[in-house]
């Protein structure tokens, strides 16, 4: 059996899942790996067949998607291309985290496909909504279309969503606390989180940027670039994870027991109704990052309190049931659900 994974590149969320998604199914099937997309920092361990321009966002340094940036660097007769040749019919199934250029391909042509992502969680009807007439929700639904969706929440809202898949570099590191706090917030320029971070001098902050290629040192706040291994090294040691309302990296968080407070990108759909889900589950939300922010910072920086989750390894048992039923008859034997 030929499986093509297709990652999208914007962030590093999906990257992230991809590190123990692809292994599983590499037991199971030949898999062919795709990328789409150009905002994503982690390096992934297997051969990248295809890689895709995409149709990738891009993060500004005020809080939220730079929609101008976005538009400019979009290449839509690329992408129409791309959607076009992307050799699809190669392979008898097509698993899909958020990637537009194999979705589309597959609708067109009519290749069997599983949509496999966070997103799809986010859209299910159970799970908390930010706002009605949203038109962001449009995106979530023809972004990277398919009929059979499977997704991936901080709790579980349907049969037909699962429970965060927490790498291995996470799930077996060692948890201490150093007293720091790790800092991850993509959509904010280092100028502006210096400038709210530096009201509190009796904390150590540890941040991860995206605008910075080097190393810098602000009294008591660091300034790295984002590197993989040293960002789970902070997170693990540090005292609290202050981080946009991604998926990953608060699911992460959670799993390691940290203390933890999010902030939602502006103008991201998918964003504000995690900060919803999470509210919900007791962690402490920002609308932005400002100086009227302050004092809830400072509470939450007082706080000990942290929120209790139980994310278990079903990894395996997730991927053997949702792909069973495209295995032809010779192949069944192999595959046990456990």
């Amino acid at each position: 059996m030929k499986i093509l994974y297709a990652i999208q590149g914007t962030g590093n969320g999906h990257v992230s899942r991809a590190l123990e998604v692809v292994p599983h199914l590499q037991k199971r099937a030949d898999v062919d790996v795709l990328i789409s997309g150009n905002q994503c920092e982690l390096e992934l361990p297997f051969p990248i067949k295809y890689k895709y321009y995409g149709l990738s966002f891009i993060f500004g340094k005020k809080g939220g998607i730079d929609i101008i940036q976005t538009l400019k660097k979009t290449k839509f007769k690329n992408l129409i291309k791309e959607i076009k040749t992307v050799p699809v019919k190669n392979y008898d199934l097509v698993i899909n985290d958020f990637e537009p250029v194999t979705a589309w391909a597959c609708k067109l042509n009519n290749v069997p496909i599983i949509s496999l992502s966070h997103q799809n969680a986010v859209a299910d009807e159970n799970a908390p909504k930010y706002g009605i007439l949203k038109p962001e929700k449009f995106i979530l639904k023809y972004y990277a279309p398919a009929k059979n969706k499977f997704g991936f929440h901080f709790k579980t809202y349907s049969s037909a969503t699962f429970l965060p898949i927490i790498r291995k570099e996470i799930r077996h590191r060692n948890i201490t606390n150093k007293g720091h706090y790790t800092v991850y917030l993509p959509a904010y320029g280092d100028k502006k989180l210096i400038k709210i971070l530096s009201h509190f001098k009796h904390v150590k902050w540890e941040v991860f940027s995206k605008h910075s290629n080097e190393f810098k040192l602000h009294h008591n706040i660091t300034i790295r670039p984002i590197n993989g291994e040293e960002f789970i090294k902070s997170i693990a040691s540090s005292s609290g994870v202050l981080c946009g309302a991604g998926f990953e990296t608060p699911a992460e968080a959670l799993f390691l027991k940290k203390k933890l407070m999010v902030i939602p990108m502006k103008n991201q759909y998918e964003q504000q109704c995690n900060a919803l889900a999470l509210e919900e589950m007791g962690v402490p939300v920002l609308k932005k990052l400002s100086k009227k922010q302050i004092r809830k910072i400072d509470k939450w920086l007082k706080s000990k309190e942290v929120v209790q989750v139980n994310y278990p390894d079903v990894t395996e048992d997730i991927l053997d049931a949702i792909i069973l039923p495209y295995y032809n008859e010779t192949l069944l034997p192999q595959i046990t659900i456990g």
